[in-house]
């Protein structure tokens, strides 16, 4: 059973201080200050290790070029998808699309110019019958 996304990052602070502008909390671990997690519904956890803790747990390992995640935040409504994005272009990201409603029945901002500290894209989204 999946229960947790672990992801690697460069500079765990500025991921958490990032993540936090989208609603996620995260605790440090004491034992561990270069890991942190966050629970998320139905007991997923998101779980940010810095790439020295990653590399000294995975001998040889290196961080590969670009990244294929997205992190898909789910949103009450509409006028969230527009609040969350507008954040984010507040705190000095880029984005290539202002948010849209989609054919699909959701508003979604897809903004892969506004990717957390360590270049993985951010998708927002909401139903449009959430406003």
């Amino acid at each position: 059973m999946l229960n947790a996304i672990d992801v690697i990052v460069s500079d765990l602070d500025a991921s958490i201080t990032f993540d936090r502008m989208l609603g996620l909390e995260f605790q440090v671990d004491a034992r561990i200050p270069e890991h942190a997690s966050c629970d998320l519904p139905n007991g997923l956890h998101l779980m940010p290790d810095t790439e020295r803790l990653a590399a000294s747990a995975r001998p040889g390992w290196t961080r590969p070029a670009g990244s294929g995640l997205f992190l898909a935040f789910e949103l009450g409504s509409p006028a969230e998808v527009d609040a969350a994005y507008a954040q984010l272009i507040t705190a000095g990201r880029r984005g290539s699309r202002e948010p849209w409603d989609g054919f699909w029945g959701m508003r979604y901002a897809t903004v892969p110019d506004v990717p957390d500290p360590d270049g993985n894209g951010i998708d927002l989204y909401a139903p449009l019958s959430g406003e």
